[in-house]
């Protein structure tokens, strides 16, 4: 995870998700970059009340949109000392490379440079982190997304949760992950009864990680009265976990908007960072 991409708007989380990228970046010695992201033209549809013609509005300000942005991200990098990059390989630093805002499907396609995409937990209140630009990183870039709530980290990668469920989509995470979890202090994998899939059992994965160098506890707990999701959820504060590793929509994304799902849960109510990948 030596290149992080940080894109930048101004909501609610946004400290928390510099935060928390900065605070991978310091443990990996990572580059940092950031530019603006705004709502796609889309996003804004406008109905002619006399004609009933639907009419696509524009962003009214983007040169103010990334005003905003970049002053949030370069007051935050200047005010924690992370220096600006050198020629040659990788290390803590930060830059913003763009000017203008860009729309969230650049996310998924600038994406695929980065080791990792840092972005907030999405909320229904106005100023909320949006869905769009977290749906754009998880299935346009192929790279794992972490993804902070609204509380600023303190600490993040040394009590790590994984919640292996056996899939395929747990299994990338996971492997995205090994950086951190190679560091972490305290590494834990959950498997859920009731909330797994055909595929190796938590111990079988288990011996996957400590043959990779890592020290790993494996636990299985039942559902009981609770959902996939609150049993994950439980069990990070339960344990003072700082980072959960999750693999995102192992269910079709129509099945959970139906069902429910453990991603859809975790997306809605989690208050650790959670790092996910599809």
């Amino acid at each position: 995870m030596k290149t992080i991409l940080i894109p930048t708007e101004d909501h609610d989380a946004m400290p928390a998700v510099l935060e928390a990228a900065r605070l991978i970046g310091e443990r990996l010695g990572s580059y940092m970059e950031g530019f603006a992201v705004h709502p796609a033209p889309a996003d804004f549809v406008a109905v002619d009340p006399v004609s009933s013609l639907t009419i696509a509005s524009t962003h009214a300000d983007d040169e103010e949109v990334e005003r905003v942005a970049h002053r949030l991200f370069e007051g935050f990098m200047r005010e924690h000392g992370v220096p600006d990059p050198k020629p040659g390989s990788a290390a803590y630093s930060h830059r913003w490379v763009r000017s203008g805002a860009l729309g969230d499907a650049f996310i998924g396609s600038h994406g695929r440079l980065f080791d990792l995409i840092a972005l907030g937990r999405p909320g229904r209140a106005p100023h909320d982190p949006r869905m769009p630009p977290l749906e754009a990183a998880l299935f346009e870039s192929g790279r794992p997304v972490l993804i902070a709530p609204a509380a600023v980290p303190q600490v993040i990668g040394r009590n790590v949760l994984v919640a292996w469920n056996g899939s395929t989509e747990q299994t990338r995470t996971t492997a995205f992950a090994l950086p951190l979890l190679r560091m972490a202090e305290r590494v834990t994998l959950l498997s859920v009864e009731g909330g797994m899939t055909p595929g190796p059992t938590g111990e079988e994965f288990a011996q996957y990680l400590r043959l990779n160098g890592i020290a790993v506890t494996a636990v299985t707990v039942g559902l009981g009265k609770r959902t996939t999701g609150e049993v994950i959820l439980d069990a990070a504060k339960a344990q003072g976990c700082d980072l959960l590793v999750k693999g995102a929509y192992t269910q079709s994304r129509l099945r959970q908007m139906v069902f429910g799902g453990a991603t859809r849960h975790i997306l809605a109510t989690a208050t650790l960072p959670v790092l996910m990948a599809h």
